[in-house]
């Protein structure tokens, strides 16, 4: 019995991307202002052909604490090509409404270091087109915070992880190892 709640398990909350063909340019053809900065980022140049992490966060979320292992994963990855990618939104009604807040609780409350932009919209009609691509790569728009999405370098998402998902989870670990 025991393996057969282990599956479901896994397969409410890690499932592996469609295999969608991916449009590079409605991932990454935009620009981005990062995080309490006046600094505007091309992600196309910035991020094209590398493999990336995608996460949609919150600064006051249960899952908030996911912020130390993400820059633990950036940390022991980002020497092999991997970027973490962070994107704020209050979708969820629980990130703060300040972008210099959301600074503190990332930086200097968890020492996040990876790449944190200004709060977007992740999810419905709102959404900014880097979650709408992978949405539609996927059919799994975040349904809550810390969604986290695992991108190969071809731009194409191949694993969708839920906020339960921590980032020291085996098998986010092994399908980031996959597409490095």
């Amino acid at each position: 019995m025991k393996p057969v709640l282990a599956t479901i398990f896994g397969l409410l909350f890690c499932q592996q991307a469609a295999a969608s063909e991916p449009d590079l340019n409605a991932l990454l053809d935009h620009q981005l202002k990062r995080l309490h900065s006046s600094e505007v980022v091309n992600l196309k140049s910035q991020y094209a052909g590398q493999p990336m992490l995608v996460i949609n966060t919150a600064s006051r979320c249960g899952f908030t604490p996911q912020f130390e292992g993400l820059e633990a994963l950036h940390q022991t990855y980002k020497e092999k090509g991997l970027r973490v990618v962070g994107f704020p939104s209050n979708d969820f009604m629980q990130e703060a409404k300040d972008e210099a807040k959301i600074a503190k609780v990332c930086r200097y409350n968890f020492g996040v270091t990876f790449d944190m932009f200004a709060p977007i919209p992740v999810r419905g009609s709102d959404a900014h087109p880097v979650f709408r691509e992978i949405a539609r790569q996927t059919g799994k728009a975040p349904r809550w915070n810390f969604y986290k999405y695992v991108i190969n370098k071809e731009g194409q998402v191949t694993a969708v992880f839920s906020s339960m998902t921590s980032p020291d989870d085996r098998e986010l670990i092994e399908a980031i190892e996959a597409v490095l």
